[in-house]
């Protein structure tokens, strides 16, 4: 999301002391409006990317004014002058009255310069034009220009706009659709939220337009309509919500062919779909870039242009860059989203860059005083039997495959690597003989008190610290990148997932008292479902065979959601399940969480393929041949599901800091990232972390597992 807020956080830095903005009023042009104000058309186009010099404004768009243009001699005549000649202009106006010098610091950016000094990256590359081919590095010399401040404007007319109080579940995005605003403008007049995060705060006070008084009856859409066999006035102007006399007066042949006929075609208003509060609780959004398409659109969103047009009925006018586009929330599932805005992939294969230099830190416990190397057999049994030591060496064995790849790519790796012995104190102290500044990222610890004492120390340096294993903590660690995700992330997954896949089943959750979140939760998508009731006694959880028979339904198909990690019942209800499963009773099974009660020898593997039983899961189907043959090259065995886990999550931070050498920065702008068996993506949370929110859909199918699909 980086990239994102380079577009949205830059104008707000620029524009923070010049934030007059014009709501274009019927017949006006870029080149009236830039006389107004006494500015160039080029500037004014520069600053309102989303709208294109060529085509005609539309009445109630926001543009935001740069600043005025002084005594710059302003033009002639209404025709819009050649783009090269604005832009000699343009330059003239900008022509820096000098220069300093300035020593680039580690982990410094373009961005972060540009901000500092309040210019442009354009800015900079202009006067320093070797970052045109070069990547930006520690100890360079930049010249910065230094321009002349720009003439003071007049403040916004306060009756211009009203304020608008953030509700909760809100976001930039769904408030900039909402006044049909785009985001650079709502960052242009609150210029706090272009230094801030993605969120908006409840109760947070906005400044955003008033509908123009020309504009406040909308224009009324229409569309054509086919009348099918047997359609009446009377059912015609109920589908659509007019009366009968205006069907007539918009449609006058109807009059002449003496009523309704089957195959006329009428004009009718668009239907209103129903009012939704447009919030991240029922949908994401989608920020339009330039020179997308219809077609390519619909493609990555994977949505039909009907659907998206229901939902944008401003796509009828056409589409622009910077458009924010609403789509419903299921849509998640399938797409990359990170704070509710949905992301394009970027390829890291075709984007990394062979100049970078990662530096890497492996802690993990391999605890190597216990174990006697020259006795190869004793070694193995002892590392079998610590699960510590198995985590560590499967995943280090993984990692090691991974800096091969990444070195047959041409990136170079500096690593280091700490036995913490599975000791915080032993942690803490391996720490106090290293230089933290020189490293990009720590891979571990393990153990949660370790990983607390190195992620404090890593976090006086900005250093991000990688928990291969954990999905959580107690504490709130801003710094830690949680790779493992958690329950509640895997649940709404599934849930969301379950959502777009329900059309007439019957749902029945079946849960213990322990899992009455889960069920809570289910109910809360699925507000029909049955809940069975079950006898919890001391020692025993039993299922009434009677009752529970007479809910499931022979006319529909039985969705069944058993929430427990108690393996008897588990063991018990799968067979229940599988039994009711008849030509005249359909029944499958799911869960919001596969915990080991579902692992359980006593439960049939048949029975779960029979129910076609579907859950969340961290891992997916291996598909990574490839690392397969180099693990057995390297180590001469098949990897284990950690060595598979350590290569997916070793080769994805790689790649991304051969991308950019700094991972917080990456992981706010690329979104699903997949590999052997492992997906990720990051979604951050300012107090205690970056959290990974990809998972899977796995289902029983012919006595395998394999993904499924939300197309399914």
């Amino acid at each position: 999301m980086a990239v994102l807020l380079l577009v949205f956080l830059l104008p707000g830095a620029l524009w923070s002391q010049n934030r007059k903005t014009h709501i274009v009023k019927e017949g006006e042009t870029i080149m009236s409006i830039a006389r107004e104000y006494r500015v160039t058309p080029y500037n004014l186009l520069r600053v309102n990317s989303d709208v294109k010099r060529s085509e005609e404004l539309k009445p109630g768009t926001v543009l935001v004014i740069p600043g005025a243009a002084g005594d710059v001699e302003q033009p002639r005549q209404e025709s819009v002058q050649e783009t090269n000649e604005v832009k000699e202009e343009f330059e003239e106006q900008q022509r820096p009255l000098g220069f300093f010098t300035h020593k680039v610091k580690r982990k410094e950016t373009l961005f972060g310069i540009s901000r500092r000094y309040e210019i442009t990256e354009e800015d900079i590359k202009r006067y320093n034009q070797v970052l045109y081919s070069r990547s930006l590095k520690k100890g360079m010399w930049l010249q910065i220009p230094q321009y002349p401040e720009r003439p003071e404007v007049e403040e916004i007319d306060p009756n211009d706009y009203t304020v608008h109080k953030v509700q909760p579940k809100e976001t930039r995005w769904s408030i900039a659709h909402t006044y049909g605003i785009t985001i650079d403008s709502l960052v242009a007049l609150n210029p706090r939220l272009a230094t801030g995060t993605n969120y908006v705060a409840a109760g947070q006070e906005l400044q955003v337009p008033k509908p123009a008084t020309a504009l406040e009856e909308e224009v009324q859409l229409y569309e054509s309509y086919t009348v099918p066999a047997k359609m009446t006035l009377y059912s015609l102007s109920k589908e659509y919500g007019i009366t009968s006399q205006e069907i007539i007066k918009l449609n006058p042949p109807i009059v002449e062919a003496n009523g309704l006929k089957e195959g006329m075609v009428l004009r009718l208003p668009q239907k209103q779909l129903p009012e939704l509060e447009i919030s991240t609780e029922n949908y994401v959004f989608y920020e339009v870039k330039p020179k997308q398409t219809i077609y390519s659109l619909t493609r990555q969103l994977k949505v039909s242009y009907e659907d998206l047009k229901a939902l944008n009925p401003d796509l009828l006018s056409g589409l622009k860059a910077g458009m924010v586009l609403k789509l419903p929330i299921e849509k998640s599932v399938d797409l990359d989203v990170k704070n509710s805005l949905v992301l394009d992939r970027i390829d890291l294969l075709d984007s990394i860059n062979v100049n970078i230099n990662p530096k890497i830190l492996v802690m993990l416990p391999f605890r190597l005083n216990r174990l006697n190397v020259e006795e190869s057999s004793s070694a193995a049994k002892t590392i079998e039997k610590s699960n510590a030591m198995k985590y560590s060496f499967g995943l280090y064995s993984g990692l090691l495959v991974a800096l091969d790849s990444i070195a047959e790519l041409g990136i170079s790796v500096d690593v280091k690597t700490l036995d913490t012995e599975l000791s915080d104190e032993k942690a803490r102290l391996l720490l106090m003989g290293e230089n933290l500044s020189r490293y990009d990222m720590i891979f571990g610890p393990l153990q949660a008190k370790a990983l607390t004492a190195v992620s404090m120390e890593a976090a006086k340096y900005d250093i991000p610290v990688v928990a291969p294993l954990s999905s959580e903590t107690d504490l709130s660690l801003s710094n830690v990148f949680y790779s493992v995700p958690s329950e509640k992330a895997m649940r709404e997954k599934m849930l969301l997932y379950m959502k777009g896949q329900v059309t007439d089943q019957k749902v029945i959750i079946i849960a213990d008292n322990l899992h009455e979140l889960e069920r809570d939760e289910i109910l809360a998508h699925f507000e029909d479902a049955t809940v069975v009731d079950l006898t919890e006694e001391e020692k025993n959880i039993a299922l009434d065979l009677e009752k529970f028979a007479l809910l499931l339904s022979e006319e529909k198909e039985n969705w069944v959601f058993v929430e427990s990690d108690n393996s008897k019942l588990v063991a018990s209800i799968s067979s229940i399940l599988n039994s009711s499963n008849t030509e005249l009773t359909k029944v499958r099974m799911f869960t919001t969480n596969k915990n080991k009660a579902f692992e359980s020898d006593v439960i049939s593997g048949s029975h779960l393929s029979n129910l076609r039983f579907t859950y969340p899961s961290i891992s997916g189907e291996e598909n990574g041949r490839d690392f397969s043959r180099k693990y057995e090259r390297r180590f001469g065995k098949e990897p284990d599901r950690y060595a598979i886990r350590g290569f997916d999550l070793g080769y994805d931070l790689l790649l991304k800091l051969a991308y950019k050498p700094d991972l917080i920065e990456v992981s706010d702008e690329i979104g699903v990232t997949e590999y052997s068996a492992n997906k990720f993506n990051y979604a951050r949370d300012l107090r205690a972390g970056y959290y990974n929110m990809a998972s899977y859909i796995m289902t029983y199918d012919n006595m395998r597992i394999k993904e499924v699909s939300s197309q399914q």
